[in-house]
């Protein structure tokens, strides 16, 4: 399928996920004719951080239906999920493509087999962030230790540690976002503020360079046009 432009409706976790789509990723892709609007999935009564397949569904069923021109895509993170297709087939020590190879591929197959009819094998594309949002915003050491006023090298040191942004730890304690709240003044980062204020200032051509799973998720929605 090849178009001029395509109009793309991202399904995201959290009010950050929208904020960082709308005001920074909307925009750079709108450039490549690529037009991305964000709505959080549906909850009932349900916590931030536990984005279940079983909810996120009824929300793609209801986008691939509503128009036949649109594509759909998610936006989640791996952190945090507990009920997902492919979840149960990561290895241990499993790196950040293997991990988005396994769960993109379970989550097309449970959507294709679910919503066939709605034209999903065109228009389906998803993205599970590896490990979460806030990896992204390691994409530039200087950057988020300017922001946060700690010294560069113990965010280089992390990197270091891991390889990669998208390869920080994902546990309670060394995850991309337990690692900024011990870093933070006040004990505890603030995603919706301070969090898109790094990532404005890092910009997206930084993040693709130096998160590759994140690099793929945008050029597959580039190659529809």
């Amino acid at each position: 399928m090849s178009n001029n432009s395509i109009n793309v409706i991202a399904i995201v976790e959290g009010k950050t996920e929208q904020i960082f789509i709308e005001s920074l990723l909307a925009p750079y892709l709108a450039l490549k004719r690529v037009y991305m609007t964000a709505t959080q999935v549906t909850k009932s009564g349900q916590k931030g951080g536990d984005v279940r397949f079983e909810r996120v569904k009824r929300d793609i069923e209801l986008h691939l239906k509503q128009r036949k021109d649109i594509f759909v895509t998610t936006f989640v993170d791996y952190y945090g999920v507990r009920e997902w297709p492919g979840l149960d087939r990561i290895p241990a020590h499993a790196i950040p493509a293997q991990i988005a190879e396994i769960i993109n591929g379970a989550t097309t197959d449970a959507v294709l087999a679910l919503f066939a009819k709605q034209g999903a094998d065109q228009r389906f594309i998803p993205y599970m962030a590896i490990h979460e949002f806030e990896a992204l915003l390691f994409s530039n050491s200087e950057l988020l230790a300017l922001e946060l006023g700690i010294s560069k090298k113990a965010v280089d040191a992390v990197i270091t540690e891991c390889g990669e942004p998208e390869a920080i730890n994902n546990s309670h304690k060394t995850a991309p976002s337990k690692r900024l709240d011990k870093w933070s003044k006040k004990g505890r980062f603030s995603k919706v503020t301070t969090g898109i204020a790094v990532a404005h200032r890092i910009g997206i051509a930084q993040m693709r360079k130096q998160c590759p799973v994140f690099n793929t998720w945008l050029e597959r929605l580039e190659s529809f046009v």
